[in-house]
């Protein structure tokens, strides 16, 4: 912490403001998929958890972006990474639009707080390579101003997905919308694995963008469908529960 304070008093110049300035902007123009993650995930928590469970999984996506800053762009470059965080977030995208307590019980307050949490920040790391590559860019090494920046953009991220979750009460569609957006994201981040876009491009120069296109509406359709599939069945798992003579 001494070395985080004495980096900011050390680059307490007009630059430095500036680029701190680009971090919170870099991290509000690339987090409106990050805000309908956290949305989608803290709406069904009681009413009095869900800042709790806003602000500790903004938190939490915030510190594994700085955890994961000095690697992330290396790791998605290993083979069939991608693919399995591409995977990955397909499965939050549709567990999102599907009540947690398939079983008919209500899950402990805490459960779903921590379940919560635990979402936001694993899709937060599948997401966010774009912001974190962006925002270590904007920072130029200084790590006092990447920790400065990323922990001030908290409450505007928190502020969007506020304003989300605001709108799933009078919009529910924007849930599946969301979700198909998430999907979208997960099947592009399956078709730019190394060596998918290998194979892709050697049948010709534009197959690789061919198959991104396909991938990403296949996530989103596929989110959808899994969702609409699994509530369904969810559905008929409840209403057999709660047959007569059982």
């Amino acid at each position: 912490m001494a070395d985080i304070l004495s980096g900011l008093y050390a680059n307490a110049l007009p630059q430095f403001w500036m680029a701190v300035v680009e971090i919170i902007w870099i991290n509000v123009l690339l987090s409106g998929d990050n805000a309908i993650v956290i949305a989608l995930a803290c709406r069904s928590l009681p009413p009095k958890q869900r800042l709790a469970g806003m602000v500790l999984g903004t938190v939490a996506a915030l510190l594994m972006r700085l955890i994961f800053a000095g690697i992330v762009t290396t790791l998605m470059a290993i083979p069939y990474v991608r693919i399995v965080g591409g995977v990955a977030l397909l499965w939050i995208a549709t567990k999102l639009l599907v009540p947690a307590n398939e079983s008919g019980e209500t899950a402990a307050p805490t459960d779903s707080l921590l379940r919560a949490v635990k979402i936001i920040a694993i899709a937060d790391v599948v997401m966010s390579l774009d912001n974190v590559i962006a925002v270590v860019a904007a920072a130029d090494g200084n790590f006092a101003l990447l920790v400065f920046g990323l922990g001030i953009s908290i409450p505007a991220i928190v502020a969007g997905a506020t304003v989300i979750m605001a709108m799933l009460n009078y919009f529910p569609v924007i849930a599946w919308a969301g979700a198909a957006l998430l999907g979208w994201i997960g099947g592009d981040v399956i078709a730019t694995d190394p060596v998918i876009v290998e194979y892709a491009a050697s049948f010709s120069a534009a197959t690789p963008e061919h198959v991104k296109l396909t991938c990403s509406l296949a996530g989103a359709v596929g989110t959808l469908l899994a969702a609409t599939l699994l509530r369904a069945k969810q559905v008929r798992h409840l209403v057999g529960e709660h047959a007569p003579g059982r």
